[in-house]
């Protein structure tokens, strides 16, 4: 299995929608900025692409993807779709990165995009509900927010969650979209804001979630001797793992807690796993990622992740599936101030934390202040993750608020459906 770098990204602003733009001119949009930043790559040396889209329905188009290939003046180059609900960007970027270190391509072009503004809101939550079972949860009114306010219930139950830690999540990431044109909804919130917005299923407000968007992203993806060709920065994917569940929660078995490397048996000597509060297939991933990658203590050895937060709930439990903490102390992590920028005036006062280092979690703004086009979700982290590795936040962005400093290692998460696909890949400064 070879070394893969990412040596370019690229994205368009995601919006509610662009009537001006079908799919195709989105992702060329992407494309050509992308390849702008490597001049010394010609279309010719692009060996092939893989393609991800979650919904022919939002398209009503079958086939898009070999449109968008022909589109980019790629045909006939091999290409092929890849589709996993909410984590299809994710697992793009893993396909191109299987291309690459199979030695089957030397560059593999990753695209993903959406067009969710093509229907009613009301359509779009029938066509997402499709991911679940559609025997058993979508005929009673299986509609995405209804799990996880759910599963939040379980998390308040069990651990002691608050809707005030919540609403600080949506205060973060709505925060650090300030600082990004690409953005769909940045903005300065309070507490208070999040918990008087409109509820959507108790205790979800509407600042609580995700927004359906039309949007696309590419990553270009090559081997070490195109790198050094490339590229005087290029980025390696150091660990990949993904993890997958059965669709209906009720089928998920209990048993013992799957331990990252920092931990032990003795971190979780009552809990009942996976429950209601968290994802299986999310520890997974992190552990095949990070035993990849050489990640002994997550919070010691990463400098940021941009994680799937569809819901604030859900990044509180991811925070838990990563092991930024332990099971139970996703509400606490949040409020200690641990996973927010440093240099971001969020109007929050944050408890004494003795425990966490600074690690920030979604500097981009995440799904909830970026959008959601789903099929470019994964892959606009993964361009963020780039820029910030290479040190260019402050050229991409004309900002370099979000720009860390010197981060040598980052992680970036998608997630599909309760938990049903997750992926997470481990980017590393070279």
């Amino acid at each position: 299995m070879r070394p893969v770098y990412m040596v370019s990204g690229g994205i368009t602003k995601f919006a509610k929608a662009h009537p001006d733009k079908d799919f195709r001119q989105m992702v060329k949009e992407a494309f050509d900025y992308a390849l702008a930043d490597v001049p010394a790559l010609s279309r010719r040396e692009i060996d092939g692409s893989v393609c991800s889209y979650f919904s022919d329905h939002f398209t009503r188009q079958l086939m898009a993807g070999a449109m968008v290939q022909d589109y980019l003046g790629l045909s006939p180059k091999p290409s092929r779709r890849v589709e996993g609900g909410g984590a299809t960007g994710g697992l793009c970027f893993q396909s191109a990165w299987e291309a690459v270190a199979s030695g089957r391509m030397e560059v593999c072009l990753a695209m993903g995009f959406e067009t969710m503004s093509r229907v009613n809101t009301w359509k779009g939550n029938e066509f997402i509900a499709l991911a679940s079972d559609t025997n058993f949860d979508y005929p009673v009114g299986g509609f995405y927010s209804g799990y996880y306010a759910m599963m939040v219930r379980r998390h308040m139950h069990e651990f002691g969650t608050t809707v005030e830690q919540m609403a600080k999540v949506a205060i973060k990431n709505h925060a650090n979209a300030l600082h990004n044109p690409y953005a769909q909804s940045p903005a300065l919130l309070t507490v208070a804001d999040v918990r008087s917005a409109p509820l959507v299923a108790t205790p979800l407000t509407i600042l609580d979630i995700c927004q359906m968007s039309d949007g696309a992203a590419v990553a270009i993806l090559v081997s070490e001797k195109m790198a050094r060709k490339l590229c005087d920065r290029p980025v390696r994917i150091s660990g990949v793992g993904c993890g997958t569940d059965a669709m209906r929660m009720a089928d998920r078995p209990h048993g013992k807690v799957p331990l990252l490397p920092h931990e032990s048996e003795g971190d979780y000597p009552d809990l009942k796993y996976p429950g209601v509060h968290s994802f299986r297939a999310g520890r997974t991933a992190a552990g095949l990622a990070y035993r990849m990658a050489g990640i002994g203590n997550p919070v010691r050895d990463l400098d940021f992740v941009e994680l799937h937060d569809a819901y604030t709930s859900s990044e509180i439990q991811t925070y838990e599936d990563l092991g930024l903490c332990r099971y139970g102390e996703g509400g606490r992590f949040v409020e200690s101030g641990a996973p927010f920028l440093a240099g971001v005036d969020y109007g929050l006062t944050f408890s004494e934390n003795q425990r966490w280092p600074r690690l920030p979690v979604n500097p981009s703004g995440g799904l909830l202040a970026c959008g959601h086009p789903v099929g470019a979700t994964g892959l606009m982290q993964a361009v963020f993750a780039f820029w910030q590795l290479q040190g260019t936040i402050g050229r991409h962005l004309g900002d370099s608020t979000l720009q860390l400093p010197e981060p040598r290692r980052g992680l970036i998460h998608s997630h599909a459906g309760t938990g049903t696909y997750i992926t997470v890949s481990i980017l590393e400064r070279v």
